[in-house]
């Protein structure tokens, strides 16, 4: 998402004959001022979005209706923003100011007034979980919509440039968003947690509109801001200040400048969800890589935008600035198609992936320096400067918004990713050659431009299969990937990339599971989940959430005793796998289960009547995006109110004190068995003899676990039965256990994961 506000233009005034070179002149002292207007913003965009997917879940599909929320309020910000500009007696830089003081009341207020709101709607359907995550953050989005135009009104009415101004403006801004996203990726997060950060964003707000309405109070005395080289009550500009004719004559129109910003927006957005999708997947999935990859895509917003700002103050030229915009796009073209097969074929031989970032900046300069080049064209700058580029800015951000929901939600559930990103590369092409054949360019200039493009068309094409060819494999396996290597199935959906190869299943680019249900020859530690009658007597009603190969939930479907298993899974690519495996395709037509597509933490919200004697989840490492909301205080405490009398959740701490120390925080009994915790408000009962009755009887598919007749098994089977005996060993293995006494000592310093530090997330 592109930055959500833009930083004030406090422009020292001259008078309305100077040239517009020497009419705009920031003071640097200011210039940290615009920078920090911008900070905030980002800062709130992490911390609401994640905030809002914690309530309502980090499936798809509401991870979709909370962006698109954030955008609608943008836009709408927008429009208010530009008739704002309309009314010539306002004082834009004071009004600027409480906008900020606004931002910052509601920042403070945020959390709270989401928390709130959850108590009552957590859990409702997509739709009307958009509708809440609109209205939640409709007021401080419209707020920083609207300073955009606010901002470039107020400059245009001193510069007379518009292209100087939005460039200059749109780029500092936006590189303090950059920063906020960088700073978050590094420290804040991890440091100050949501609220830390939310706090911080509404002091830097506070800070900015306080200095905004001080310099507006100075300056009042000195000039008005209000009329600032207007002509004295006619609202037109001074024809001193417009350049000759032939310097200002418009190419195309303003409703076709409209379409250009628009399909840049979708082509830029589209573009970061595959960058997304990329670098999640090369990191495995890590925290920061969105953090890193939305600054690394603002950052080169914001410098393109910058370079723009000093070519429009230079000229106004359609027949300069045409070829530059048709440059601009062909150049992105090229940059965001070759991020992928980089990524897979290069960076991975450099010292960190960071370096590939570099990329993404300078795909994202490119596409960042359509927009203040259009509006530079397309508005003139008189009163209405602030009013039409409302409008323009709008176009932008439903473009992105498009970009956003048809590519994350539609494209990448029907389309492999190199077919998508060939499809953008072609809408980027089209765009530049519209461009040209609505120019007025010389018959040179355009044939150089439709050379260009036939080139670039015809090289996404021709190499496309080489240049992608195991993308995903070379990205997991980086500088260890076997010449020639291929994955056994790769399934591509809009939530996520799952890939086989021997048995082996890596979802998002990290181990998954295996498909292996034999307790015999145990290559996936299956031992935990048939330990299920070691602590519960009884277990007839299992909840398991997450299923991958589905090895676990077919172990758990056979258990003798269990008479309903419920399964929710985020992705359901996986259901696809599981039908190719014999070991594990006969779960989906087993009726004792139920497989339901859905956030598990939303899922448990939604069926609040639900309880169950286990809750079983052998979920991803906790150092993962969005993981803490699975494993957090407030996500156990969740799960308390689902379990029946003596009833235990069985999780995988993937081996994290913090997260074995958070377990015994919430519940009083429990053992550490492997990686896995076994916790309980009961007293655990603990019982070899019964475990070893129910493994004796255990059947999957009518195939008995153990075949007594067997000498191997019977060895197998009391090796088994010997995980009982390691309590408290001195010398633990993996397959051991661990009181809860042990486990507290030996924890006490690890911190307590809630949904405001997010755990381990942000540390890695």
């Amino acid at each position: 998402m592109t930055s959500a506000g833009a930083a004030p233009a406090l422009i020292e005034s001259g008078s309305p004959a100077q040239s517009s070179n020497s009419r705009v002149r920031f003071v640097p002292g200011w210039s940290v001022l615009f920078f920090c207007s911008g900070f905030p913003a980002l800062l709130y965009q992490i911390v609401w979005q994640r905030a809002l997917f914690t309530l309502y879940g980090v499936n798809i599909q509401s991870v979709t209706v909370v962006v698109t929320a954030f955008m609608l309020g943008l836009g709408l910000g927008s429009l208010a923003g530009g008739a704002i500009t309309k009314r010539s007696h306002l004082p834009l830089l004071a009004i600027f100011g409480f906008v900020e003081l606004s931002i910052a009341t509601y920042g403070v207020l945020s959390l709270r007034i989401f928390h709130w709101a959850a108590e009552y709607t957590a859990g409702v359907g997509p739709l009307q979980t958009g509708l809440i995550a609109f209205a939640l953050v409709l007021v401080p989005t419209l707020l920083m919509g609207s300073t955009l135009p606010i901002l470039v009104s107020y400059a245009v009415r001193t510069s007379r440039n518009v292209g100087a101004s939005v460039g200059l403006l749109y780029a500092v801004n936006t590189l303090g968003s950059a920063a906020a996203c960088i700073c978050a990726g590094l420290f804040l997060m991890r440091n100050l947690g949501e609220h830390g950060s939310v706090a911080l964003a509404a002091a830097i707000n506070g800070l900015v509109g306080l200095s905004a309405l001080a310099w507006r109070a100075l300056s009042a005395k000195k000039t008005s801001d209000h009329t600032g080289g207007w002509e004295q009550g006619t609202g037109r500009v001074s024809t001193t200040d417009l350049g000759s004719p032939a310097s200002t004559a418009l190419t195309f129109n303003f409703p076709f400048a409209l379409l250009i910003v628009g399909v840049a927006g979708f082509i830029s957005l589209a573009y970061e969800m595959v960058w997304y999708r990329l670098f999640s997947y090369y990191t495995a999935g890590s925290a920061k890589s969105f953090a890193f990859l939305l600054g690394a895509y603002l950052a080169g917003l914001g410098i393109g935008s910058l370079v723009c700002q000093r070519v429009c103050k230079r000229t106004r030229d359609s027949l300069e600035l045409l070829p530059l915009i048709v440059g601009c796009l062909l150049t992105a073209t090229i940059l965001g198609f070759l991020a992928g097969p980089l990524l897979s074929h290069v960076f991975y031989y450099l010292a960190n992936y960071e370096w590939s970032f570099v990329l993404v900046a300078l795909a994202a300069a490119f596409l960042g320096a359509v927009f203040p080049l259009i509006c530079h064209l397309t508005v003139p700058p008189d009163q209405q400067a602030g009013s039409r580029l409302s409008y323009l800015y709008l176009s932008n951000i439903i473009g992105s918004a498009l970009g956003s929901y048809l590519v994350g939600f539609v494209a990448m559930d029907v389309l492999p990713l190199k077919r998508i990103v060939m499809l953008l590369a072609w809408a980027g092409i089209a765009l530049a050659v519209v461009i040209l054949l609505n120019a007025r360019l010389p018959g040179r200039d355009i044939a150089v431009g439709m050379s260009a493009a036939c080139a670039l068309a015809l090289f996404t094409m021709l190499p496309s299969g080489r240049l992608f060819d195991a993308l995903y494999e070379r990205m997991l396996l980086k500088e260890n990937y076997p010449q020639g290597m291929h994955f056994d199935d790769v399934v591509e959906n809009k939530s996520g990339v799952i890939a086989t190869t021997q048995g082996v299943v890596f979802g998002g680019g990290i181990y998954d599971g295996r498909f292996n249900v034999d307790l015999v020859n145990d290559t996936n530690y299956i031992q935990r989940p048939f330990s299920l009658s070691y602590f519960h007597p009884n277990p007839r009603e299992v909840l398991m959430i997450g299923l991958s190969s589905g090895s676990w939930a077919q172990v758990i479907a056979n258990h003798p005793q269990v008479e309903h298993l419920t399964v929710v899974e985020i992705n359901p690519g996986y259901l696809g796998l599981i039908a190719m495996h014999p070991e594990v395709a006969s779960l989906l037509q087993n009726p004792k289960v139920r497989i339901e597509i859905d956030d598990g933490r939303r899922w448990l919200v939604r069926n609040a009547g639900r309880k169950f004697d286990v809750i079983v989840m052998n979920t991803t490492y906790h150092w993962r995006a969005h993981i803490s909301n699975l494993l957090s205080t407030e996500f156990l405490h969740l799960v308390q109110q689902h379990l029946n009398p003596g009833g235990v959740e069985f999780f995988n701490s993937t081996g994290s004190n913090e997260v074995q120390a958070t377990a015994l925080s919430v519940f009083h009994y429990g053992i550490r068995l492997a990686n896995f915790m076994v916790v309980s408000e009961s007293p655990l009962q603990l019982d070899t003899a019964r475990w070893e009755h129910v493994l004796t009887h255990y059947t999957i598919d009518g195939k008995p676990v153990f075949d007594l007749a067997l000498p191997a098994h019977q060895t197998r089977l009391q090796k088994v039965l010997l995980m009982a005996d390691t309590m408290d060993v001195d010398i633990p293995r993996f397959m051991t256990l661990e009181s809860a006494e042990h486990v507290r000592e030996r924890t006490r310093q690890a911190r307590i994961i809630t949904d405001d530090n997010m755990g381990t997330e942000w540390m890695q």
